[in-house]
């Protein structure tokens, strides 16, 4: 299953993803989101996401490694993908049916989303 990340450019951008190669992802608050962090499969797809006046999809990455140890704190190693050709707004976003029911959508504050195939695969332009 594909999960989107969410992040403030001016803290972590996808371009300082980019520079590093891999992150630890971690620093998610949301419950709801550690979840997602926690359940999330060795190897998902992602999508790197700006938040703030950005909204918009940006890149693609890798889960490496999920230690869950702290089950309120797991730490994600992800590795930098490639940037989206045609990066999706939040308004791209919300005026696809294939979100009406996304918690992308629902829960906008939500750091962690899981993804369908479908959007992700819309979501980097395949």
């Amino acid at each position: 299953m594909p999960y989107l990340l969410k992040t403030e450019p001016d803290v972590y951008s996808f371009a300082d993803l980019e520079r590093d190669k891999e992150t630890i992802w971690d620093g998610v608050n949301n419950p709801t989101a550690v979840r997602n962090l926690r359940e999330m499969p060795k190897g998902a797809d992602l999508i790197i996401y700006h938040t703030g006046d950005e909204r918009t999809a940006v890149g693609t990455a890798k889960a490496l490694s999920i230690d869950a140890t702290d089950p309120k704190a797991p730490l994600v190693k992800i590795k930098a993908g490639k940037k989206i050709k045609h990066p999706k707004t939040l308004a791209d976003i919300k005026a696809n049916p294939l979100f009406k029911d996304s918690p992308l959508v629902i829960i906008g504050r939500l750091g962690v989303v899981p993804l369908t195939e479908d959007q992700f695969a819309w979501l980097v332009g395949e």
